[in-house]
């Protein structure tokens, strides 16, 4: 099993004739994600990485059963982009773009919940099933099927956690990048509901930082959790009121930042790190320990 993308995936890419879309198509391709469409107004017809491309996800969707997506397109696009893909039946969307405006990113998101479908983003890196079915911006040669979940508001981050598994020989069941943005489709709660349900996941990595309470809300669902988890929260000395990289990642109370949300966990009973090169010592210790 995974979570989001598995090898049944049939996905494609909105976008799929600008640089980004077909850089992704041909990453996907060479390394067996089930890539099945790409979608470009005006140029079906067209092929990429051998991939067909269709004016509309609705046609697309009709041609090749596609139930996934990535939207590669430019900001002013992507809210027009993510409505027509959730109506065309879309069930997984990836708003990989960034810059979104504030009230399209609310209108995207209210619209998915309100179809049952799962979008990440905007701003998300993505989702990704090592050896199964990447529907992200990881690259397929830094990553490893294991056993181990990891969600995270940051793609940059996970390559560095993701690494620091695999020095201690571990891999990854699926990673799941939900987005830097202050609003986004789905949340850490989602997310690790997901990966407690997962029999191939034995333990949960959730990269955390500094800004919003979407950590807090982790905590209360971890709490309920059968699967192992372990807190890594960044920007232990990120400066009060000060935007560190991710639109989300302002501190605007005392106990949105990092420290306070490491202690949290740490009161709670979860090996919580601050630091990147102690996720995988504290990974093994967890699993040896079991839930809490």
């Amino acid at each position: 099993m995974a979570v989001l993308v598995d090898r049944t995936s049939r996905i494609l890419i909105q976008g799929i004739t600008g640089p980004t879309g077909r850089s992704y198509a041909e990453r996907m391709v060479a390394n067996g994600t089930p890539l099945v469409a790409g979608v470009a107004p005006g140029r079906q017809g067209q092929m990429v990485s051998g991939v067909p491309v269709f004016d509309s996800v609705a046609d697309a969707v009709a041609a090749t059963g596609a139930d996934a997506a990535l939207s590669a397109v430019r900001s002013s696009l992507a809210m027009a982009a993510a409505l027509e893909a959730l109506s065309a039946g879309i069930r997984t969307l990836v708003v990989y773009t960034e810059n979104v405006p504030l009230h399209d990113a609310i209108r995207m998101c209210a619209y998915a919940r309100a179809r049952g479908a799962r979008l990440l983003g905007p701003n998300s890196a993505g989702v990704v099933s090592p050896g199964r079915a990447n529907l992200a911006d990881l690259n397929d040669a830094r990553l490893r099927p294991g056993r181990i979940g990891i969600v995270s508001k940051s793609g940059t981050l996970t390559y560095e956690v993701i690494e620091d598994l695999q020095v201690a020989g571990l891999g990854e069941s699926s990673v799941v990048c939900l987005g830097g943005d202050p609003v986004v489709g789905t949340s850490y709660t989602d997310v690790l509901k997901l990966f407690d349900a997962d029999s191939e996941t034995d333990l949960v990595v959730l990269i955390g930082e500094s800004g919003g309470r979407q950590e807090y809300d982790a905590l209360a669902v971890a709490r309920t959790m059968r699967t192992p988890l372990v807190a890594y929260i960044a920007a232990q000395n990120a400066p009060p009121e000060k935007r560190m990289g991710h639109a989300g990642a302002i501190h605007d109370r005392g106990d949105t930042n990092a420290g306070a949300k490491l202690a949290a966990f740490r009161d709670a009973g979860f090996a919580a790190v601050g630091r990147v090169t102690q996720v995988a010592d504290a990974v093994l210790g967890a699993l040896r320990r079991g839930p809490p």
